[in-house]
């Protein structure tokens, strides 16, 4: 296995942080032992840390700080190379290097920027860094508003310069490549390098991504923010200067447009305004206000009067002037950013043939199912499965956002309940991106299928005395509705909890719905996706002191649901004490649920009492249970009540 990738772009803004990205939630898949590492960055101004390194780090809770994550800074690498020590410099990169080597199975290297006009320097440090550390190479260029013929002979200069210095090159990916020339360019790269064995693949140019956002714009014109600030998320496809009558200026509008005109044009303001908020109009970013003006009152008042208003900044220089800054404001992806960050990771994963870069983690030993592996594996489950899942609480802003990512990413197909209107208000008081267009919104008020539930629910409860007319005004809670939906076979599941509590959510689905034939109650897990594995804990909800009986049942649930979710399962029932040394009623129970589950499944491991430490822990397993075959590698908790789980 190639224990180290170093990714080299050919030109600054080639994305390099989007194959990163990319990269490392790929090999995550199969690890937590990942490191990063730059080996030159810039001197940090005004003490701030650098993007790419807070990006990554933030994004994965790489098992590493800051200061591992880099070599030198440019000042110090300037100095050495002054003094012709390129040496040391390589030397200084190789210890922090094997430092962070210690703690990781691959590491994933990003090369330095161009430095000023010096590329020939940048490329010549660049190539001492890879071969000292022995690593292959992923060359990255950048196809921005440039031909294929272009892209060609810039590629062909730098694989050949590479390879020309005994470079192992592992791949070449193209990113902001324009979409029509796509094709073209992949079977260019097809043609040229596929008999090289290399990883190709082109990635299309993405507006979104390539886009800053308001609060980036504000940053660089060092505008000051006048309304608006909880929305300075929106981002800037394009400026308009909006310098011409307003009934002209209006039908020049486009989605994501930042409106830029003096402050005393207050009918731009307010067209502007009205246009946004205007189903007949597309949805601006904000209002830049130039020139050393202020604001009427009366356009002041009508502003302060809005609930979400656009976010308006200020800058005291005249219009010109400012339009020539905004064609330089520039979009880096920055650290908690989760939107852009999620638009980078789906776009490699599209674009990127996987197989070259899967090979390099086929030798990591895999121990347990890392966080990664897990939550990928349930989307490609959910992808080749896909089903239709009711969400009964969708004002919830939580549940709207995660309907964006579900539906971007097309995982299932989702039914919202509760009024449109409603839940349109959301979207856009929260900047949601979410095409309320093709949501499939139910209002169990007005639903066609309210009759149909009404007679279904009341013939499964009549003997428990509801009448037609209860069961008409059950229907009204969302719960009900959507568990008939799941009855009835128009939804394959429901999601719920973020707003009802866990009585509400469950007691529907008792009283219609029922539990299997061979169960007799219904318990809870909760997947706890930790730094480096997932384990399962159960019933942390729902019985509150469970029977030994009844204990060994949700250890067997539990252990199945687990099963099913992709983690191997090993059984802990907890108690104080492990093995034979406590007693006690708690740990008599515990004894009896164990040997239940045993008995039941003895296809399954089962270990209790045992202690939580134990568990999790080998030393103390090994101590403590050291014939056990759960001990110290545990994968499933039980725990024995709901006062025990506080």
């Amino acid at each position: 296995m190639t224990n180290s990738l170093y990714i080299s772009t050919i030109e600054p803004k080639s994305g390099k942080s989007l194959i990163a990205l990319g990269i490392l939630e790929l090999i995550l898949r199969k690890t937590t032992r990942v490191g990063f590492f730059r080996p030159i960055i810039q001197d940090p101004v005004d003490n701030k840390s650098d993007k790419h390194i807070e990006v990554i780090l933030s994004s994965f809770n790489l098992q590493q700080n800051y200061h591992d994550s880099f070599g030198l800074y440019y000042s110090e690498v300037n100095h050495l190379m002054q003094q012709e020590k390129l040496d040391i410099i390589l030397d200084k990169i190789i210890t922090k290097y094997k430092e962070l080597e210690k703690k990781c199975d691959f590491i994933l290297c990003e090369n330095s920027d161009y430095m000023g006009e010096n590329s020939a320097f940048a490329f010549d440090i660049n190539v001492a860094i890879t071969k000292t550390l022995g690593s292959s190479l992923l060359i990255v260029g950048n196809g921005h508003q440039k031909s294929v013929e272009e892209i060609s002979i810039s590629l062909k200069i730098i694989a050949d310069s590479y390879r020309e210095k005994h470079c192992k090159i592992l791949g070449i990916i193209i990113n902001k490549v324009a979409q029509k020339d796509i094709q073209k360019l992949t079977e260019h790269l097809r043609n040229t390098y596929q008999k090289n064995n290399y990883l190709f693949s082109v990635i299309p140019y993405n507006k979104r991504l390539d886009s800053p956002r308001m609060r980036e714009v504000a940053e660089q014109l060092q505008a000051k923010v006048l309304y608006g600030e909880k929305r300075l998320n929106n981002l800037v496809f394009n400026y308009l200067i909006a310098a011409m009558q307003m009934q002209h200026a209006i039908t020049q509008l486009n989605d994501n447009d930042l409106v830029v005109t003096p402050s005393d044009r207050g009918d731009v303001i307010m067209g502007a305004l009205q246009a946004h908020h205007s189903t007949n109009y597309p949805n601006l970013a904000g209002i830049l206000l130039t020139t050393e003006c202020h604001l009427e009152n009366s356009i002041v008042q009508l502003i302060a009067g809005l609930s979400h208003p656009l976010p308006i900044l200020w800058v005291d220089t005249y219009t010109y002037p400012t339009a020539s800054r905004l064609q330089t404001i520039y979009s880096s992806l920055e650290a908690g950013d989760m939107e852009k960050i999620n638009w980078s990771i789906e776009l490699f994963d599209k674009y990127v043939n996987l197989s070259i870069l899967e090979h390099l983690i086929d030798e990591i030993e895999i121990d347990g199912i890392t966080p990664k592996m897990f939550t990928y594996n349930l989307i490609q489950t959910a992808k080749a499965n896909k089903r239709h899942i009711v969400l009964p609480e969708g004002k919830d802003n939580r549940i709207l956002k995660a309907v964006a990512t579900l539906t971007s990413q097309d995982i299932v197909d989702i039914t919202l309940l509760g009024e449109r209107n409603r839940i349109e208000r959301t979207i856009q008081s929260y900047g949601i991106q979410l095409d309320i267009d093709k949501l499939n919104i139910i209002d169990p008020i007005k639903s066609p299928k309210s009759e149909q539930y009404t007679q279904t629910l009341y013939k499964a409860r009549k003997n428990k005395g509801v009448t037609l007319e209860n069961a008409k005004d059950m229907l009204m809670d969302v719960s009900y509705f959507g568990t008939m939906m799941v009855y009835a076979g128009d939804a394959d599941g429901m999601v719920s909890g973020a707003i009802n509590t866990t009585g509400n959510t469950i007691r529907p689905a008792l009283q219609i719905i029922k539990t299997k034939p061979e169960y007799k109650l219904v318990s809870s897990v909760f997947f706890m996706c930790l730094e480096d594995r997932v384990l399962v804990y159960g019933d942390c909800a729902i019985n509150a002191n469970p029977t030994a009986e009844q204990l060994a049942e949700i250890a067997i649930i539990s252990a199945e649901t687990s099963q099913t979710f992709g983690v191997f399962p090993r059984v802990a029932l907890l108690s104080y004490s492990s093995g034979n040394s406590g007693i006690g009623e708690d740990v008599e129970r515990v004894k009896q649920a164990t040997i239940v589950a045993k008995k039941r499944r003895p296809d399954l491991l089962f270990e209790g009492p045992i202690q939580y430490d134990a568990g999790v822990d080998r030393t103390v397993a090994a101590q403590k249970m050291p014939d056990s075959k759960v001990a110290g590698e545990a994968t499933v908790f039980v725990f024995p009540d709901l006062k025990y789980r506080q």
